[in-house]
């Protein structure tokens, strides 16, 4: 009665015609004495299993602690915090701080809050991230993006449930679900999710979001009352036109305030380039300029309004805002609530995310550090949830004060609690002046800074050059958020995105090899210039001749249309002998591609071995044409394969099912021919595994012969580093057995395993093997005919 273990492998041979596994002792023995001969003691792999893979994942005790660690990088770089350190904070921190205030105040607004909730964000932002943080120059608060997102939450709420949820709210729910998802984004460690999104849909998402924030903001600063902001931004843009004769006093205030934001930078700019030794100087000036814009026009706005009554005013004002933490409290935790706020949620983690990593790497990279994007998504969870406690809502990374950060000084992440101070001044000892702030200078200041973050066309010509379908992408983005809304633009370019690269995939399709010797030319550097005694002038300098290197085998592409020089001659390297290179991964999506350009050329650059391959005509498919062996005997026997796997990691079911399909038409196609498949450069043990079950990788034993008739050859390290006491007196005895003289032959122990002959460390590997296999068979035939055992 046959075992449980003996009916799994009569399974897995009915289903896939082998198993390494069960694959008789005899055939393994014999390869290993085969291997005896060559080299010191034979290597037989030893197979990946589940249970392997599942151990490796256990949490030890070092790995506990160090992730624990991990969670609070600040740990180890406080201990050596010094008065240097705090001066360069200070300073950047204090001066951050004054840009934060009505930037915070601002982008408030494009949330449709109340300037103090801006201050509560940034706040909360600038005291935690030190905690968290692998950035000494980022800056968390509010963004204009991030709250303009919050804002159309707020909206789509209100008009679902109106009058159920306070705006405040409908703010504090989204931000604590999005900390919440943040939190577990962090702990888990799945930062590396943020690379399945291609920068071309952020790049069309943040020029869409600046057009829809300056179409928001246009009726503000021109005081045309009655538009609706929220609509598509061509809706906007067009009701703004139509009621340009309703503009109002504010207009002046506005408009004046944009022209006065950009002359400063562009003042500051020049002179940062023609007095290079004050930059610094200039461009602390030039960050402070938002500051400067506010005050002078809260100023003005005071002048015209100290003599009013209390409630009038000759334009829109800011008006009362309550000093301290006065919304400070638990967050309103309603199912309901969190039902309407979640349809919005997969685009605003995305846009809080992108944009945090994108400035946190970008500065890293300046400056030299690394930022650990799982960590910054933490520290990001926690600010926005913890935040919604205090009043905060949703916040992110924000570039301009990034920025001035930046070119600040700072030193370290603990420069956040200084620009935390300003807040607090802010919120306890400002309010009664922010007042006075013009509604209009606030909205002149968002132009300004959302200005600066629209693709210039510089960058749009750099995406024609690099790739044109992804340029046609970020128009597709463009237009679809200026027409329907930025959510829907920010899925469909990433959808795009996804079937750009599915299709580029798909459609991918490998290149046969030949071989070409070549050979290095160098041309040493002139000799150095002699010079003689009695005389200044050097001699003649004299030249080396070149000289050449020893020649070595590459491989390129058959067709010289895909070759970096088309003159070059590119030659197979054995008739009936085929190097297929798979360009990309190969998986399920483009199996298809690949196997069918494969069998296609294997079969239209070979014949069949035998004229009649018995089927009689009554019995053949009406797609499969009759055998034409003969017709065309310039063309070479199908000798072997071999697979260049270079670019393959993994292998999938689907894909390791096509190569045996394709391997048994071959078969049939050869027969009574033996085809050799080598694979070259797989480097995965799950991918041999898995190519070995299916009964690859080793040769198919042919009539009284337990391992094939081949020709046994292996790669080997060439000395025994690391091998053992007994390994060494094994290669001793061995010596005195075999003779001195083989003692080079034997320093060495395989790359791969002996059971495995045909899974080779390269393709000059691969190549000679299956090249030596076919020449022998050739042979075979000459002398035994066409009917030769060897076949």
């Amino acid at each position: 009665m046959p075992t449980a273990k003996s009916l799994k492998g009569i399974v897995a041979k009915k289903v896939f015609h082998a198993d390494a596994h069960q694959r008789p002792e005899s055939e393994q023995k014999a390869l290993e004495e085969l291997a005896k001969d060559a080299i010191v003691t034979p290597y037989v792999e030893e197979e990946p299993s589940v249970r392997e893979w599942i151990w490796s994942l256990r949490p030890t005790r070092k790995g506990s602690v160090e992730y624990v660690g991990s969670l609070f990088p600040f740990v180890t770089w406080i201990p050596r915090y010094n008065l240097h350190w705090m001066l360069g904070d200070a300073i950047a921190g204090l001066t951050v701080g004054f840009v934060v205030v009505p930037q915070a105040m601002a982008y408030a607004l494009l949330a449709n809050l109340s300037p103090e909730y801006g201050l509560y964000t940034s706040f909360v932002g600038a005291a935690l991230y030190w905690l968290f943080g692998t950035s000494k120059d980022i800056v968390i608060g509010t963004t204009a993006v991030g709250s303009l997102l919050v804002g159309g939450v707020i909206n789509t709420v209100e008009r679902e449930r109106p009058g159920v949820y306070t705006r405040e709210e409908v703010a504090k729910g989204l931000s604590f679900l999005s900390g919440l998802i943040l939190i577990f984004l962090g702990l888990f460690r799945l930062g590396w999710l943020i690379e399945l999104i291609p920068y071309v849909p952020i790049s069309a998402f943040v020029t869409s979001a600046s057009f829809t924030i300056i179409g928001t903001q246009l009726p503000v600063a021109l005081g045309i009352t009655g538009i609706k902001t929220r609509e598509a931004p061509y809706k906007v843009y067009i009701n703004v036109l139509r009621n340009l004769g309703r503009t109002q006093l504010d207009a002046a205030i506005g408009l004046t305030s944009i022209v006065l934001l950009f002359i400063l930078r562009d003042v500051f700019a020049k002179l940062e380039m023609r007095r290079p030794a004050k930059k610094r100087l200039w461009a602390m000036l030039s960050s402070m300029r938002l500051t400067f814009a506010i005050l002078l026009y809260t100023f003005i706005s005071w002048l015209v309004h100290r003599k009013l009554p209390h409630g009038q005013h000759k334009f829109r004002l800011v008006g009362h805002i309550e000093s301290g933490f006065k919304h400070a409290g638990v967050p309103k935790m309603s199912p309901e609530l969190f039902g309407l706020v979640a349809p919005e949620l997969p685009a605003i983690i995305i846009i809080l995310i992108i944009e945090h990593i994108a400035i946190a790497k970008s500065f890293g990279r300046i400056y030299g550090y690394t930022v650990i994007p799982s960590q910054e998504i933490l520290a990001q969870g926690v600010s926005n949830a913890l935040g919604t406690f205090i009043g905060g809502y949703a916040c992110t990374g924000s570039f301009g004060a990034s920025a001035v950060l930046t070119k600040a000084g700072v030193r370290t992440p603990l420069a956040g609690l200084f620009s935390a101070m300003i807040l607090v001044l802010a919120l306890y000892a400002l309010t009664a002046v922010f007042y006075y702030i013009p509604m209009a200078a606030l909205a002149g200041l968002i132009i300004h800074a959302v200005a600066n973050l629209m693709t210039p066309p510089s960058a749009l010509y750099k995406y024609w050059k690099l790739a044109p379908f992804e340029l046609l992408i970020w128009i597709i983005g463009v237009t679809v958020a200026l027409f329907v809304s930025l959510e829907t633009s920010i899925y469909a370019t990433i959808a795009l995105s996804f079937a750009l690269l599915l299709i580029r995939t798909a459609r991918s399709q490998g290149n046969f090899l030949g071989q070409v010797q070549i050979h290095r030319v160098i041309h040493p550097p002139p000799s150095l210039k002699t010079y003689n005694d009695n005389d200044t002038h050097s001699s003649s300098t004299d030249i080396d001749e070149p000289y050449h290197t020893s020649t070595r085998e590459a491989y390129l592409p058959l067709d010289n249309s895909h070759n970096p020089n088309p003159r070059i001659e590119v030659v197979a390297p054995y008739p009936g002998v085929f190097i297929y290179r798979f360009n990309e991964a190969f998986n399920y999506v483009n199996k298809a591609q690949h196997l069918d350009h494969l069998l296609s050329y294997i079969m239209s650059h070979t014949r069949r071995t035998k004229s009649d391959d018995g089927v009689p005509l009554k019995d053949r498919l009406w797609s499969d044409p009759i055998n034409t062996a003969g017709s065309d005997a310039s063309k070479p026997l199908l000798r072997a394969i071999i697979l260049d796997c270079s670019t393959i990691n993994n292998l999938d079911i689907t894909s390791v099912q096509g190569l045996i399909d394709v391997r048994n038409t071959l078969d049939r196609y050869a027969a009574p021919a033996v085809v050799e498949w080598h694979f070259a450069g797989l480097q995965n043990r799950w991918a041999r595994r898995a190519l070995a079950v299916a009964g690859f990788g080793y040769p198919i034993p042919e009539g009284d012969e337990r391992v094939g008739n081949w020709c046994p050859a292996y790669s080997v390290a060439s000395s025994l580093a690391g091998a053992t006491a007994e390994d060494r007196r094994k290669l001793g005895k061995l010596k005195r057995e075999i003779g001195r003289g083989d003692e080079e032959r034997m320093q060495g122990e395989p790359i791969y395993g002996v059971d495995r002959p045909f899974f080779h460390i390269d393709l000059v590997d691969a190549v000679d093997m299956a090249a030596r296999d076919a020449r022998r068979r050739d042979e075979a035939v000459m002398v035994n005919g066409e009917r030769g055992h060897l076949l």
